[in-house]
């Protein structure tokens, strides 16, 4: 789908589709006044019997009867007036893409309902309309017959706002951030894209060759490190889970170094391309949707795939450790002993509980450098779902200032978040009788132990960790996310990574 910036007034613009943001009460929005004058026909009797008050999420669709160039008009309520922000606009944008599938153009004045930020809302709006447009449909037959999904709309036109509002750069800065919501939501699709592949299409070593081609002219170098290259090295953890399978690990390390950065920071991507539990095999079910676990490693390389679009001013070294989870004569066993990167050993008591010990390979190996930073993006504890459902990731760390700028830049970006503790008191229950550590600790609080795991591995740098299990898949149709894959943290890490370059 292609988003413009609308040279007509949405009013006198010819489309499929109309869509005028509509305030709680119902109060109209920009737009909405006009067009609906221009129906002629009493409007509140029949908003009145469909239901519609203007809360954020609904939406009526009218006719127009040929007066008005559109063919349909789409009242989309966008809640209080003064509680709209860009969510809201995200979110009222996918509803007009839903609305509008099999039309060929909509135009819509939505970002005019957050007039004091008319940059941000082109951007939101762009953003939204752009993901909820996504489809990963690369495995369906086509069907001639048309009794397939509803094409998508082919193009949205977006009426902006006044020039007038704060940060505002006229003309000129609405078409940058028009710009910025398509690569941000490009990069955020193409996580998407990563993770709903199916195993079989996408082992370790595919993973490695992805990240060379669509990082092609991105700015960004690609090394690898294959099976040989990880043992003699000394990656034990990522060795460890990936030596039962047939198709073998690798580490793919992501620079991005552009001209003036102010600082460095680590980005660490769990990358298990399948995980079947090992020989502490997961039930059948469980399985079903483990060709999402390596989620943390799409995000890690969709967001430095825009880093150069972006002009973010930061030097990003990202590190997607991969393997596949499998069980077989030559896999870890429980009660192994493997030793890690940076010289730690740890007892596997539970070989479902693989991703950290790839994670603390990459880890060790990215503390070893002196980052400023170093923020970890794992689908890493069902324990984290439990607690926080499938909306909200996690965030663990070691540093104050370094969890704040996250949480606003999550905030920012529309991705719920939400701060767990590392209890240093529970330190004690990941302490192995036989090595360093051990990969697993109480029944409870797995999610923590889990955290304060990977804490070993980070040599004291300010440190992040992103327990994303439970929102990097959807399960249904919710805003501008579909079933399946959704990209969760990339927006959020260039959010941040935006704001740390522009602020230093």
């Amino acid at each position: 789908m292609k988003v413009t910036l609308a040279k007509a007034d949405a009013v006198t613009a010819k489309a499929d589709l109309l869509a005028v943001p509509v305030f709680a009460g119902p109060e109209l929005g920009p737009g909405a006044e006009a067009a609906v004058a221009a129906l002629g026909v009493p409007l509140a009797p029949l908003l009145e019997t469909r239901g519609f008050s203007g809360k954020a999420g609904e939406a009526v669709t009218l006719p127009t009867l040929g007066r008005l160039p559109a063919a349909v008009l789409l009242l989309v309520g966008v809640g209080e007036r003064d509680k709209v922000d860009a969510e809201v606009l995200r979110r009222a944008a996918a509803t007009v893409v839903r609305q509008g599938r099999g039309g060929r153009k909509a135009v819509t004045t939505l970002a005019q309902a957050l007039p004091a930020y008319p940059e941000a809302a082109v951007q939101a709006v762009t953003e939204g309309a752009l993901l909820a447009a996504y489809r990963f449909d690369k495995y369906k037959q086509a069907k001639a017959n048309g009794s397939g999904p509803a094409a998508e709309l082919a193009s949205l036109a977006l009426v902006p706002g006044g020039s007038g509002g704060r940060g505002s750069g006229g003309r000129g800065g609405l078409s940058r951030a028009l710009a910025a919501g398509q690569v941000r939501a490009a990069a955020t699709n193409l996580a998407r894209d990563l993770s709903n592949e199916p195993a079989n299409a996408l082992h370790p070593a595919d993973l490695a060759a992805a990240a060379r081609r669509l990082l092609a002219g991105k700015g960004v170098t690609v090394k690898v490190k294959d099976e040989k290259q990880l043992a003699s090295e000394g990656f034990g953890g990522i060795i460890g889970v990936g030596q039962g399978a047939e198709h073998p690990p690798r580490l793919i390390e992501l620079r991005y170094a552009p001209k003036g950065a102010s600082g460095k920071v680590v980005l660490v991507g769990k990358g298990i391309t399948f995980d079947s539990g090992g020989l502490s095999l997961k039930p059948a079910d469980s399985m079903k949707t483990m060709k999402t676990d390596m989620s943390g490693a799409a995000a890690v390389l969709a967001a430095m795939s825009a880093l150069a679009e972006l002009d973010v001013k930061v030097a990003v070294t990202g590190y997607l450790a991969s393997a596949e989870n499998m069980p077989s004569g030559a896999a870890t066993r429980p009660g192994d002993v493997l030793t890690m990167k940076n010289g730690k050993t740890v007892e596997v008591l539970n070989t479902d509980a693989e991703g950290r010990l790839v994670m603390a390979d990459a880890l060790a190996l990215g503390a070893a450098s002196g980052p400023d930073a170093i923020v970890d993006v794992a689908t890493l504890t069902g324990a984290c779902a439990v607690a926080l459902g499938n909306r909200y990731s996690g965030l663990m760390a070691n540093d104050e200032a370094l969890a704040a700028e996250l949480l606003d830049a999550a905030a920012e970006a529309g991705e719920p978040t939400w701060r767990l503790p590392l209890p240093p008191e529970y330190r004690k229950d990941i302490e192995s009788d036989l090595a360093d550590l051990k990969n697993v600790g109480d029944r409870y609080g797995g999610a923590l132990f889990a955290g304060l795991f990977l804490e070993e591995f980070v040599d004291n740098r300010p440190w992040a960790h992103l327990d994303i299990a439970g929102p990097a898949r959807a399960e249904s149709e919710d805003g501008y996310l579909g079933k399946g894959s959704t990209g969760v943290t990339v927006r959020t890490l260039l959010t941040w990574l935006e704001h740390r370059g522009a602020s230093r």
